[in-house]
Protein backbone atom coordinates (compact mmCIF):
# COMPACT_ATOMS: atom_id res chain seq x y z
CA UNK A 1 0.00 0.00 0.00
CA UNK A 2 1.14 3.09 -1.04
CA UNK A 3 1.89 5.83 1.74
CA UNK A 4 -0.32 8.22 2.81
CA UNK A 5 -0.91 11.71 4.18
CA UNK A 6 -2.90 11.40 7.54
CA UNK A 7 -4.00 14.20 10.15
CA UNK A 8 -3.89 13.16 13.59
CA UNK A 9 -5.09 15.16 16.18
CA UNK A 10 -4.33 14.61 19.58
CA UNK A 11 -1.53 12.94 18.07
CA UNK A 12 0.74 13.42 20.71
CA UNK A 13 -1.67 11.89 23.15
CA UNK A 14 -1.33 8.92 24.83
CA UNK A 15 -3.22 6.62 22.43
CA UNK A 16 -1.91 9.73 19.74
CA UNK A 17 1.62 9.24 19.63
CA UNK A 18 1.01 5.03 19.91
CA UNK A 19 -1.18 5.21 16.31
CA UNK A 20 1.50 7.71 15.01
CA UNK A 21 4.75 5.80 15.86
CA UNK A 22 2.86 2.12 13.56
CA UNK A 23 1.77 4.73 11.16
CA UNK A 24 5.30 5.78 10.40
CA UNK A 25 6.54 2.57 10.67
CA UNK A 26 4.28 1.28 7.54
CA UNK A 27 5.52 4.39 5.94
CA UNK A 28 2.72 7.02 5.80
CA UNK A 29 3.25 10.58 6.17
CA UNK A 30 1.96 12.25 9.72
CA UNK A 31 0.45 15.28 10.72
CA UNK A 32 0.29 16.22 14.29
CA UNK A 33 -2.10 18.60 16.48
CA UNK A 34 -1.98 18.58 20.00
CA UNK A 35 -2.26 21.56 22.33
CA UNK A 36 -0.14 19.45 25.31
CA UNK A 37 -2.71 20.37 27.67
CA UNK A 38 -2.47 19.45 31.11
CA UNK A 39 -6.77 19.76 31.11
CA UNK A 40 -6.54 21.88 34.53
CA UNK A 41 -5.61 18.75 36.89
CA UNK A 42 -2.50 17.12 35.67
CA UNK A 43 0.55 18.51 36.91
CA UNK A 44 2.35 20.24 34.60
CA UNK A 45 5.81 19.17 35.51
CA UNK A 46 4.17 15.63 34.65
CA UNK A 47 2.52 16.34 31.55
CA UNK A 48 6.05 18.06 30.33
CA UNK A 49 7.77 15.03 30.94
CA UNK A 50 5.16 12.51 29.13
CA UNK A 51 4.94 14.56 26.18
CA UNK A 52 8.67 15.01 26.13
CA UNK A 53 8.76 11.28 25.76
CA UNK A 54 6.53 10.77 23.00
CA UNK A 55 7.71 13.61 21.06
CA UNK A 56 11.09 12.02 20.72
CA UNK A 57 9.41 8.37 19.31
CA UNK A 58 7.69 10.20 16.58
CA UNK A 59 9.52 11.19 13.72
CA UNK A 60 7.39 13.62 11.61
CA UNK A 61 8.13 17.48 11.91
CA UNK A 62 4.82 18.41 11.49
CA UNK A 63 3.21 19.02 14.66
CA UNK A 64 1.23 21.39 14.73
CA UNK A 65 -0.46 22.74 18.42
CA UNK A 66 -4.12 23.95 16.67
CA UNK A 67 -6.94 23.40 19.16
CA UNK A 68 -9.33 22.06 17.23
CA UNK A 69 -11.98 23.97 18.75
CA UNK A 70 -10.75 26.97 16.69
CA UNK A 71 -12.53 26.75 13.86
CA UNK A 72 -10.43 29.00 11.52
CA UNK A 73 -7.01 27.20 12.53
CA UNK A 74 -8.77 23.34 12.12
CA UNK A 75 -10.01 24.92 8.21
CA UNK A 76 -6.51 25.90 7.78
CA UNK A 77 -4.85 22.68 8.93
CA UNK A 78 -6.98 20.66 6.89
CA UNK A 79 -7.01 23.05 3.87
CA UNK A 80 -3.27 23.23 4.20
CA UNK A 81 -2.48 19.78 4.33
CA UNK A 82 -5.15 17.80 2.28
CA UNK A 83 -4.85 14.75 4.34
CA UNK A 84 -6.72 11.99 2.70
CA UNK A 85 -7.62 10.44 6.42
CA UNK A 86 -8.24 12.20 9.45
CA UNK A 87 -7.80 10.39 12.95
CA UNK A 88 -9.37 12.31 15.88
CA UNK A 89 -8.37 11.29 18.91
CA UNK A 90 -7.80 14.51 20.53
CA UNK A 91 -10.57 15.18 23.48
CA UNK A 92 -10.91 15.30 27.30
CA UNK A 93 -9.67 12.14 28.26
CA UNK A 94 -12.14 10.45 30.70
CA UNK A 95 -15.42 11.51 32.97
CA UNK A 96 -13.22 13.16 35.79
CA UNK A 97 -11.64 15.41 33.62
CA UNK A 98 -15.06 16.43 32.06
CA UNK A 99 -16.87 16.93 35.23
CA UNK A 100 -13.66 18.87 36.82
CA UNK A 101 -14.42 21.60 33.44
CA UNK A 102 -17.89 20.48 31.59
CA UNK A 103 -17.85 23.45 29.39
CA UNK A 104 -14.39 23.20 28.25
CA UNK A 105 -14.68 19.32 27.33
CA UNK A 106 -17.77 20.68 25.05
CA UNK A 107 -15.79 23.13 23.37
CA UNK A 108 -12.97 20.18 22.68
CA UNK A 109 -15.24 17.24 22.53
CA UNK A 110 -18.25 18.83 20.48
CA UNK A 111 -17.31 22.01 18.92
CA UNK A 112 -14.09 20.83 18.55
CA UNK A 113 -15.45 17.78 16.19
CA UNK A 114 -18.00 19.63 14.33
CA UNK A 115 -14.91 22.10 13.46
CA UNK A 116 -13.08 18.73 11.92
CA UNK A 117 -15.88 17.33 10.29
CA UNK A 118 -16.83 20.70 8.80
CA UNK A 119 -13.30 20.99 7.51
CA UNK A 120 -13.00 17.22 5.99
CA UNK A 121 -15.94 17.66 4.32
CA UNK A 122 -14.93 21.08 2.64
CA UNK A 123 -11.02 20.06 1.93
CA UNK A 124 -11.66 16.37 0.37
CA UNK A 125 -11.15 13.64 2.90
CA UNK A 126 -11.62 10.53 2.16
CA UNK A 127 -12.50 8.88 5.97
CA UNK A 128 -12.86 9.92 9.18
CA UNK A 129 -11.65 8.17 12.17
CA UNK A 130 -13.42 8.97 15.44
CA UNK A 131 -12.18 7.48 19.15
CA UNK A 132 -15.44 7.43 21.16
CA UNK A 133 -15.81 5.35 24.17
CA UNK A 134 -17.29 2.11 25.81
CA UNK A 135 -18.65 4.36 28.37
CA UNK A 136 -21.42 5.37 25.94
CA UNK A 137 -22.62 2.33 26.91
CA UNK A 138 -23.60 3.04 30.01
CA UNK A 139 -24.09 0.04 32.66
CA UNK A 140 -23.21 -3.08 30.79
CA UNK A 141 -22.45 -7.21 30.83
CA UNK A 142 -19.89 -8.92 29.55
CA UNK A 143 -19.78 -9.79 25.60
CA UNK A 144 -22.04 -6.36 25.02
CA UNK A 145 -22.21 -5.34 20.95
CA UNK A 146 -22.18 -2.54 18.92
CA UNK A 147 -25.52 -2.86 18.37
CA UNK A 148 -26.69 -2.90 21.99
CA UNK A 149 -28.62 0.06 23.65
CA UNK A 150 -26.53 3.07 24.62
CA UNK A 151 -27.38 4.45 27.24
CA UNK A 152 -24.25 7.15 28.61
CA UNK A 153 -24.47 7.96 32.24
CA UNK A 154 -22.44 11.23 32.70
CA UNK A 155 -20.99 14.24 30.40
CA UNK A 156 -18.00 12.29 28.87
CA UNK A 157 -20.03 9.60 27.60
CA UNK A 158 -22.89 11.80 26.27
CA UNK A 159 -20.65 13.84 24.44
CA UNK A 160 -18.96 10.58 22.97
CA UNK A 161 -22.65 9.51 22.02
CA UNK A 162 -23.31 12.58 20.63
CA UNK A 163 -20.41 12.64 18.24
CA UNK A 164 -20.54 9.35 16.98
CA UNK A 165 -24.00 10.49 15.78
CA UNK A 166 -23.06 13.73 14.46
CA UNK A 167 -20.12 11.70 12.25
CA UNK A 168 -22.58 9.20 11.20
CA UNK A 169 -24.54 12.51 9.87
CA UNK A 170 -22.09 13.42 8.05
CA UNK A 171 -21.96 10.09 6.03
CA UNK A 172 -25.89 10.67 5.55
CA UNK A 173 -25.68 14.21 4.42
CA UNK A 174 -22.34 14.56 2.56
CA UNK A 175 -21.15 11.15 1.69
CA UNK A 176 -17.81 11.42 4.24
CA UNK A 177 -16.83 7.88 4.85
CA UNK A 178 -16.24 6.93 8.78
CA UNK A 179 -15.27 4.68 11.30
CA UNK A 180 -16.43 4.67 14.88
CA UNK A 181 -13.65 2.97 17.45
CA UNK A 182 -14.99 2.28 21.20
CA UNK A 183 -11.97 1.37 22.91
CA UNK A 184 -11.79 0.90 27.03
CA UNK A 185 -9.94 1.01 30.20
CA UNK A 186 -6.47 1.98 27.96
CA UNK A 187 -3.39 1.75 29.94
CA UNK A 188 0.74 1.88 29.27
CA UNK A 189 3.86 3.14 29.22
CA UNK A 190 4.14 7.16 29.16
CA UNK A 191 0.54 7.78 30.27
CA UNK A 192 0.10 10.25 33.59
CA UNK A 193 -0.88 8.97 36.88
CA UNK A 194 -4.43 9.77 36.77
CA UNK A 195 -6.17 6.96 35.12
CA UNK A 196 -6.95 3.71 37.09
CA UNK A 197 -4.71 1.63 36.27
CA UNK A 198 -1.31 4.26 36.50
CA UNK A 199 -2.45 5.16 39.74
CA UNK A 200 -2.85 1.84 40.84
CA UNK A 201 1.10 0.94 39.82
CA UNK A 202 2.12 4.52 41.18
CA UNK A 203 1.21 4.23 44.81
CA UNK A 204 1.83 0.12 44.65
CA UNK A 205 5.81 1.12 44.15
CA UNK A 206 4.87 4.00 46.56
CA UNK A 207 4.11 1.77 49.03
CA UNK A 208 0.58 2.98 49.48
CA UNK A 209 -2.61 1.74 50.31
CA UNK A 210 -4.61 1.19 47.10
CA UNK A 211 -8.35 1.97 47.57
CA UNK A 212 -10.35 0.00 45.36
CA UNK A 213 -14.59 1.26 44.78
CA UNK A 214 -15.92 -1.84 44.67
CA UNK A 215 -14.34 -5.21 45.18
CA UNK A 216 -16.28 -7.12 42.04
CA UNK A 217 -16.51 -3.72 39.44
CA UNK A 218 -14.62 -4.83 35.98
CA UNK A 219 -12.74 -2.94 33.28
CA UNK A 220 -11.97 -4.57 29.87
CA UNK A 221 -8.00 -3.72 30.58
CA UNK A 222 -6.24 -2.97 27.02
CA UNK A 223 -3.00 -2.30 26.68
CA UNK A 224 -2.32 0.66 24.25
CA UNK A 225 -0.54 -1.15 21.76
CA UNK A 226 -2.99 -3.44 21.27
CA UNK A 227 -5.59 -0.14 21.19
CA UNK A 228 -3.08 1.75 18.85
CA UNK A 229 -3.03 -1.58 16.35
CA UNK A 230 -6.91 -1.32 16.27
CA UNK A 231 -7.13 2.30 15.39
CA UNK A 232 -4.61 1.75 12.58
CA UNK A 233 -5.82 -1.21 11.46
CA UNK A 234 -9.32 0.19 11.35
CA UNK A 235 -8.46 3.36 9.98
CA UNK A 236 -6.44 1.70 6.85
CA UNK A 237 -8.90 -1.31 6.11
CA UNK A 238 -11.30 -0.60 3.26
CA UNK A 239 -13.75 -3.45 4.83
CA UNK A 240 -14.07 -1.04 8.21
CA UNK A 241 -15.52 2.32 6.41
CA UNK A 242 -19.40 3.48 7.73
CA UNK A 243 -19.04 0.98 10.77
CA UNK A 244 -18.46 1.22 14.75
CA UNK A 245 -16.17 -1.07 16.35
CA UNK A 246 -15.49 -2.18 19.85
CA UNK A 247 -11.59 -2.65 20.14
CA UNK A 248 -10.87 -3.40 23.24
CA UNK A 249 -9.12 -6.44 24.66
CA UNK A 250 -11.79 -8.65 25.30
CA UNK A 251 -11.70 -9.75 28.36
CA UNK A 252 -13.51 -8.32 31.91
CA UNK A 253 -11.03 -8.43 35.09
CA UNK A 254 -12.06 -6.66 38.32
CA UNK A 255 -10.50 -3.88 39.83
CA UNK A 256 -9.34 -5.55 43.24
CA UNK A 257 -7.31 -8.08 40.21
CA UNK A 258 -5.78 -5.16 39.15
CA UNK A 259 -4.93 -3.88 42.48
CA UNK A 260 -4.14 -6.89 43.53
CA UNK A 261 -1.58 -7.57 40.80
CA UNK A 262 -0.21 -4.28 41.16
CA UNK A 263 1.12 -4.86 44.41
CA UNK A 264 2.59 -8.01 43.01
CA UNK A 265 4.08 -6.20 40.57
CA UNK A 266 5.27 -4.25 42.25
CA UNK A 267 6.72 -5.97 45.34
CA UNK A 268 4.77 -3.75 47.65
CA UNK A 269 1.73 -1.89 48.77
CA UNK A 270 -1.66 -3.06 49.73
CA UNK A 271 -5.08 -2.87 49.23
CA UNK A 272 -8.17 -1.91 50.77
CA UNK A 273 -11.45 -2.28 48.74
CA UNK A 274 -14.51 0.63 49.61
CA UNK A 275 -17.98 0.58 48.05
CA UNK A 276 -18.75 1.50 44.44
CA UNK A 277 -18.36 4.96 42.82
CA UNK A 278 -21.92 5.33 41.80
CA UNK A 279 -20.97 8.17 39.55
CA UNK A 280 -19.44 5.22 37.09
CA UNK A 281 -21.36 3.05 35.19
CA UNK A 282 -20.95 -1.08 36.30
CA UNK A 283 -19.11 -2.38 33.27
CA UNK A 284 -17.47 -5.47 32.07
CA UNK A 285 -15.70 -6.77 28.98
CA UNK A 286 -16.65 -5.68 24.97
CA UNK A 287 -17.60 -8.15 21.71
CA UNK A 288 -14.67 -7.51 19.73
CA UNK A 289 -15.71 -10.19 16.70
CA UNK A 290 -16.70 -7.02 14.33
CA UNK A 291 -13.54 -5.27 14.24
CA UNK A 292 -11.53 -9.21 13.93
CA UNK A 293 -14.11 -9.85 11.14
CA UNK A 294 -13.66 -6.10 9.10
CA UNK A 295 -9.59 -5.33 10.03
CA UNK A 296 -8.10 -8.28 11.85
CA UNK A 297 -7.96 -7.35 14.84
CA UNK A 298 -6.19 -9.34 17.21
CA UNK A 299 -5.10 -7.78 20.63
CA UNK A 300 -2.98 -10.03 22.64
CA UNK A 301 -1.83 -8.36 26.10
CA UNK A 302 -3.41 -9.73 28.54
CA UNK A 303 -2.74 -7.39 32.05
CA UNK A 304 -0.22 -9.52 33.39
CA UNK A 305 2.37 -9.02 30.71
CA UNK A 306 1.17 -5.47 30.41
CA UNK A 307 1.04 -4.37 33.61
CA UNK A 308 4.52 -5.62 34.13
CA UNK A 309 5.69 -3.57 30.58
CA UNK A 310 4.04 -0.58 32.29
CA UNK A 311 5.67 -1.59 35.85
CA UNK A 312 9.55 -1.53 34.10
CA UNK A 313 8.70 1.85 31.78
CA UNK A 314 7.55 3.78 35.73
CA UNK A 315 10.56 1.84 37.14
CA UNK A 316 13.27 3.39 33.83
CA UNK A 317 12.10 6.67 33.92
CA UNK A 318 13.77 9.27 34.94
CA UNK A 319 10.42 11.52 36.74
CA UNK A 320 9.11 8.64 37.96
CA UNK A 321 11.38 6.83 39.91
CA UNK A 322 12.22 10.03 41.74
CA UNK A 323 8.49 10.09 42.57
CA UNK A 324 8.07 6.21 43.78
CA UNK A 325 10.00 7.34 47.00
Amino acid sequence: MDGRRILITGGLGFIGHHVVQRLERLGHECIITDTCTDYGIVPRAEIDYVMSQRRSLVRTDLVHTVDVSDAAGTDWLVRHYQPAIVIHTASFPRQKVVNTNPAAGSRVMSEGLLNLLEASRRHGVDRFVYLSSSMVYGDFADGVREYHDCRPQGQYGIMKLAGEWLVRDYTRQHGLEHVILRPSAVYGPRDVEDRVVSRFLIQAQRGEVLRVRGASESLDFTFVDDTAQGVVSASLGPGAANETYNITRGVGRTLLEAAQLAVTVAGSGSVVVDDRDSMYPSRGALNTDSARQAFDFFPTVDIEQGFQAYHEWLTDSVYWSKKAV
